[in-house]
């Protein structure tokens, strides 16, 4: 049987396939002019792409492709000379009034994938009906031009580095980390984010997984707590040794555009306990204001603390391009989701992990509090505590997912876990919110073969629960 490549289709960001099998230069020297052809439907004025790349295995072969073919196309491209950031590619499309930048990135798929993040000139994602677009010319004939485009190179951190110093107080990091009073643990996970806050605080901060590794250590590079052993140590003894000390502990992605810490004695904090305690830091500390938008699968808590502190909130389905959207429709102070993207309108439209980092090291030097005294006194003041977890269960085939789709649609769930299911929210997935005052979300992955499943509720014994009985009934089907 003749070997019969997956079909390009973009996921929640960008589009990923198995490198060699799905994901081969040949397809992406035709998706790459076809992408920015749409992208220039937006911006007839502006002939340049931005081309980068993250630390994956031929990340960069794949970007001279990418950036060969458009200029057979007749585009111009600003092509990077290193590795960097996803976000610094974002800001580059808009400091370079760029059509938009192509990012050859699988972010925190698993070693085998690479993939191509389209982003808009604005600095974001792009929506939904540009990849549609890009999509529906898969078929038709490869896009060349009589004029052959430009190549340049250039550096994609140095504009970057000075943007995101300008949003903190630098120095009072820099004080704080000279004085003592201030160390910093961080877990790059072979990816992109590495040497950045040694950029960023012009201060050598130590790097746990600095190499770069096509393989991340046999783990996909994920801020998860399970792949980061040698990060909670590190904490831990600091803890013991040097007990007076504030200790953040960070964690970022492949292509750093998501983030998770530690906080100072070697507790786990997603952007569940991180978008809380930024959200009182942008607007107290900061004095900024703005609408927070969260996703379906963002905790409870978080409208909670919005109410707290009078901003305005909305929700969207999961994927920031959803998020992007809304901050190209409205000033919002802070987006964010479960699985470590958060970003700021006073920055891009795109999710930031540096940044993110930055305000999260700013809150816990300005407040000289650590990061889960920071949180439980936001549990305190809004009178709300629960527990959180989440499964990737992977499915053997398509036919799986059709089916599990097909049964959501068809025999809604009245009763999960023995409890009653007293809602349904259906704009991402299937969100079931249960007579116990819990919550489960059924969702698909746009870019894996994996079944997502969230859940948070008044103790780990509850969210344990829905997930065992939601995955049983999974692997039943």
């Amino acid at each position: 049987m003749a070997f019969q490549a997956n079909p390009i289709k973009f996921g929640t960001d960008g589009w990923r396939g198995i490198i060699a099998a799905d994901f081969t230069f040949e397809r992406v020297a035709k998706l790459a002019p076809l992408s920015a052809q749409v992208l220039r439907e937006d911006n007839p004025n502006s002939n340049l792409i931005i081309v980068g790349f993250d630390r994956r295995f031929m990340a960069e072969d794949f970007a001279k492709i990418t950036a060969e073919s458009l200029i057979e196309a007749g585009f111009d491209v600003l092509l990077a000379n290193s590795y960097a950031p996803t976000p610094a590619f974002s800001w580059a499309a808009k400091d370079q009034n760029a059509l938009g930048a192509l990012v050859l990135t699988a972010s925190h798929n698993p070693a085998n994938y690479l993939g191509l993040k389209v982003k808009g000139g604005f600095g974001g994602s792009v929506t939904e009906e540009v990849t549609h677009k890009i999509e529906s010319l898969l078929d038709s004939s490869a896009l060349t031009s009589e004029t052959k485009g430009t190549l340049n190179l250039f550096d994609p951190w140095e504009s970057y580095c000075r943007q995101l110093r300008s949003q903190v107080n630098i120095d009072a990091i820099q004080n704080a980390i000279a004085s003592g009073k201030l160390k910093i643990f961080v877990d790059v996970m072979h990816g992109a984010a590495s040497t950045g806050l040694t950029r960023l605080l012009e201060w050598e901060i130590p790097e746990i997984n600095a190499n770069r590794d096509p393989l991340f250590g046999g783990n996909p590079p994920e801020p998860l707590a399970k792949y980061v052993p040698e990060l909670f140590r590190q904490v831990k003894d600091s803890a013991k040794n040097d007990p007076n000390s504030l200790r953040v502990g960070l964690l970022f992605d492949g292509d750093c555009d998501r983030i998770a810490a530690v906080d100072g004695y070697g507790n786990f904090c997603s952007t569940q306990v991180l978008i809380p305690i930024l959200i009182e830091h942008l607007a107290v500390r900061k004095k900024l204001t703005g609408e927070i938008v969260k996703t379906v699968s963002g905790s409870d808590l978080i409208p909670k603390i919005a109410k707290l502190f009078d901003t305005p909130l909305s929700e969207t389905a999961i994927g920031y391009k959803y998020i992007a959207a809304r901050m190209l429709e409205t000033n919002v102070l802070i987006g964010g989701e479960e699985s470590g993207g958060v970003g700021y309108t006073n920055h891009i439209p795109e999710r930031d992990a540096l940044l993110s980092a930055l305000y999260v090291l700013e809150a816990v030097v300005e407040s000289g509090k650590d990061i889960g005294e920071l949180f439980n006194n936001l549990q305190q003041q809004v009178n709300f505590t629960s527990a959180y977890d989440r499964i990737d269960l992977p499915l053997k085939n398509i036919e799986q997912k059709n089916r599990l789709q097909q049964r959501l649609a068809q025999n809604p769930l009245t009763e999960i876990a023995q409890k009653k299911v007293t809602d349904c929210l259906a704009i991402d997935g299937y969100k079931y919110r249960l007579e116990n005052d819990s919550w489960l979300l059924i969702r698909f992955s746009g870019t894996e073969p994996l079944l997502r499943l969230y859940s948070e509720g008044g103790d780990l014994q509850a969210v344990q629960a829905n997930l065992h009985w939601a995955k049983d009934w999974a692997l039943a089907t």
